[in-house]
């Protein structure tokens, strides 16, 4: 029987539900690409970002993933420079982005300027998937009122002047009120749905009901799932409770047992859910993309994910407390 998630096999490009597009298991996560140092811990050049993406467009990942926030755009330039060198967007790869405020301007017109900004960055005339970027961080009524962002959006897609619609941000009790709306098509969580966190469960649950897509992003965690290893004691960019980090260690030594890394299997738990029709790694080195795709090509037992998910830490400890969508 075909592993879904084996890089080029059957299985790995999926229609993604709620849209028109259809994209790979894996895809290339842009923050890192235009440098956030401050996140990720390490400055990127140009010339190593479009060198990322390059890579990935040379490889079976056949989505990418960006903001216009990402670095202050420069996310979004790389990956244009990078379309301009190969020659041109293949027709198999699907580029979404998002869309951000400028300091605090939120509005409608600003989406609408935030869309014309991607559009010339990335050299694209039309935008497949454009999501609404961490609407958390500003007040649900402004976002929601006429002619505000969230409007904005609808129009956008309505005019055909952009693909599909997403949500895509952070803390789930947020992100349910702009769910409950029912007009976007796709859904995007990060860092809350890992080997130690389940925050999104009831909201991808309620996107799927929906027959929303859902993208699954930050899997390792910002760091800390990454490394068999050392590595940060932070999880999603803020310091992580003592029974989280006790839980990793317990992973690695399982892990380890099991002939495999804690990057590996972190990848895996996202890429193994069908719920997920596609799973974000923000990378910013070429062979990371080979790397990344080595790990999903692993062969590793259910036992390993069984055992894995025995160690998951008491959701007092996750991102965010569970809700009931």
């Amino acid at each position: 029987m075909p592993v879904p998630h084996v890089p080029g096999g059957a299985g790995w490009m999926r229609p993604l539900p709620g849209t028109s597009l259809t994209v790979s298991a894996l895809c290339l996560g842009g923050g890192p690409l235009g440098s956030m140092p401050e996140l990720f811990g390490e400055d990127v050049s140009p010339e190593r970002g479009i060198s990322t993406v390059l890579a990935a467009l040379r490889s079976d990942v056949r989505f990418l993933d960006t903001s216009n926030g990402y670095s202050g755009g420069e996310s979004e330039r790389r990956i244009g420079a990078a379309l301009t060198a190969h020659g041109g967007l293949p027709a198999d790869v699907v580029v979404a982005t998002k869309v951000d405020p400028e300091g605090s301007d939120y509005s409608g017109e600003r989406v609408r300027r935030s869309v014309d900004e991607s559009r010339r960055r990335l050299g694209l005339d039309h935008l497949p998937l454009v999501h609404l970027h961490d609407p958390e961080r500003h007040e649900f009524d402004d976002l929601t009122a006429p002619d505000g962002a969230v409007e904005a959006l609808v129009e956008l897609r309505e005019s055909g002047a952009v693909g599909a619609i997403g949500l895509a941000g952070g803390r789930v009790q947020e992100m349910a009120r702009y769910l409950a709306l029912g007009v976007f098509d796709v859904l995007l969580v990060h860092n809350r749905w890992t080997l130690v966190d389940r925050s999104a469960d009831a909201l991808v649950a309620e996107a799927r009901a929906r027959g929303m897509g859902v993208l699954n992003a930050a899997v390792l965690g910002g760091g800390v799932l990454a490394h068999q290893e050392g590595g940060p004691t932070t999880y999603g960019y803020r310091p992580a409770p003592p029974e989280v980090l006790d839980a990793v260690g317990r992973m690695r030594a399982v892990c380890a047992a099991h002939g495999t890394d804690l990057r590996t299997a972190a990848l895996q738990v996202s890429l193994r859910d069908e719920r997920f029709t596609s799973t974000i790694v923000g990378m910013s080195r070429p062979e990371r993309v080979a790397q990344t795709l080595a790990a999903a090509a692993t062969p590793l037992p259910q036992e390993l994910f069984d055992e894995l998910a025995t160690l998951l830490p008491p959701s007092r400890t996750w991102l965010d407390a569970p809700f009931d969508a």
